[in-house]
């Protein structure tokens, strides 16, 4: 049996001991007194019928008035009909041969700061420089993004 165990051991032989008398005058006085009333009150009854008809008379008409709405707009649109609108869009704008996708690290570093509460938590950060190049010789377009990002993750300092 190792040193842990039998201390434990030990520990679960002791009884601890009562309190003492002061402090549980000081526990009995701080408790709130209990009311007894003399007539326990009943919730109100509540009948579902009133409750329902007055959600369910506006809704009603709400979705009486969209689904109008949705029809006469149908009859009544001018414009392309939509067939030939997705024919159009169907085609793709462009067909770009070469992607390329740089990502770079530009600093890396800690900070340190204070939460509210007081306790200290550390920050790893890092910077990236994010670039992404299209390239469509057939058109002769190059298309270039670049965007910086940051990370930043919290992490707990552990003290002793």
């Amino acid at each position: 049996m190792s040193e842990f165990e039998t201390m434990e051991t030990d520990l679960q032989k002791l009884k601890p001991a009562k309190p003492p008398e002061e402090l549980m005058a000081r526990l009995a006085a701080s408790q709130p007194v209990s009311r007894v009333q003399s007539k326990p009150t009943t919730a109100p009854i509540v009948t579902l019928r009133p409750l329902l008809l007055r959600w369910l008379a506006p809704v009603t008409a709400a979705t009486a008035m969209l689904i109008g709405l949705s029809v006469w707009h149908s009859t009544h649109s001018t414009g392309k009909p939509r067939g030939q609108t997705f024919a159009v869009s169907a085609k793709p704008a462009s067909k770009p041969d070469d992607v390329e996708i740089d990502r770079r690290l530009v600093a890396a570093y800690d900070a340190v700061a204070q939460l509210p509460d007081g306790e200290p938590v550390r920050f790893h950060c890092r910077e990236w420089a994010d670039n992404v190049v299209l390239r469509d010789p057939v058109r002769g377009v190059v298309i270039e993004q670049q965007m910086p990002r940051m990370e930043i993750v919290p992490m707990r300092i552990e003290t002793y």
